[in-house]
């Protein structure tokens, strides 16, 4: 599918920009550009992966035109670009909005312009009942790129939704590991809080497979394994060898106990696509959708919380070998 292909990754320098560059390298595109704001990171991620089909652009999503001159001849647009930090989102909303929202719109309008093919929004679980700015920002850019199938244009847009991801920058395991090395306790919101999480190749596999396998308007949802916080922090105090403190500090403005990655809402018109996805379809009638689908079945529950199926330690531990993190 990406053989011979020019394809624009915006936000490209973060974690997920890394390893969905790796991955891709090996498909043969003609062209990736990593289009982000910071020049540092460019320069760092150039000398990792010494690739001449790699190309950098400098520009935020913010600038409209930066954004259409990167999308001229580009095949894939993969839309990582995002503020996603909860408190700094609830303390500077008006920043998290020109970036999640506006440089949403601005990503479908170059987008658009520049005939795409088809364009991957990254997601968020917090975009399902959002409870601090981060998730409405989310959810609105979601609610932008579904309807933008709606434009009558030759570009395709689908969303993924993914939880939190093993290993990106400002990860708890780095915090957690660091904490338990260097500051002899750890800092916990609460003893109870639980999350999604899934490795950076499974976020990528996610990517992929919404890319290969959409119409445009849904929103592919990868069943990830949850995890109480506070096991994951036993876990690596275990690997580690050293046991220290448990701090609680409080839940944070805007942050929830327990993520959910499908509302009940949605789940009303969300269905098992195979054993590993759903797809949530939109309200909206858009082209093609319906026939897509129409051969799967309904999800049999009324939402997907983080604090259901927990991993037990030992499966906590069997995911951070697979992420990388323990030997």
């Amino acid at each position: 599918m990406f053989e011979g292909r020019r394809i624009l990754v915006t936000g490209g320098t973060g974690s997920w920009g890394h390893e969905l560059v790796r991955q891709l390298l090996p498909l043969n595109p003609a062209e990736i550009i990593v289009f982000s704001r910071n020049e540092s990171s460019q320069v760092a991620m150039s000398r990792s992966f010494k690739d001449e089909r790699i190309s950098y652009f400098i520009g935020d999503v913010r600038d409209r035109e930066a954004l259409s001159k990167a999308c001229q001849g580009v095949d894939f647009l993969f839309h990582l670009a995002a503020l996603k930090h909860v408190p700094v989102c609830e303390i500077q909303p008006y920043e998290a909005l020109k970036t999640n929202v506006l440089g949403t719109q601005n990503v479908i309008e170059a987008a658009i312009e520049n005939r795409v093919s088809r364009v991957i929004n990254i997601s968020t679980d917090k975009a399902a009942n959002p409870s601090n700015f981060y998730g409405m920002t989310k959810a609105i850019g979601e609610k932008l790129i579904v309807y933008a199938n709606l434009l009558k244009t030759d570009t395709k847009f689908v969303c993924i939704r993914g939880g939190n991801v093993l290993g990106t920058n400002g990860s708890v395991i780095h915090l957690f590991m660091n904490q338990i090395a260097n500051m002899e306790k750890v800092n916990l919101t609460h003893r109870d809080m639980t999350r999604f999480f899934l490795t950076l190749q499974d976020a990528i596999r996610l990517l992929f497979k919404a890319t290969e396998e959409s119409v445009g308007g849904e929103i592919f949802v990868m069943k990830m394994p949850t995890c109480r916080i506070e096991d994951l922090a036993n876990v690596l105090m275990e690997a580690m060898g050293k046991h220290v403190d448990i701090v609680e500090t409080g839940v944070r403005p805007g942050e929830k106990l327990h993520e959910i990655l499908l509302t009940e809402y949605e789940s009303q018109t969300t269905v098992e696509y195979d054993d590993q996805y759903l797809v949530i379809l939109p309200t909206l009638e858009i082209e093609g959708l319906r026939e897509r689908y129409g051969s799967h079945l309904p999800v049999a529950f009324n939402s997907f919380s983080s604090s259901k199926s927990l991993m037990s330690k030992e499966e906590i531990r069997d995911m951070l070998v697979r992420g990388g993190f323990l030997q």
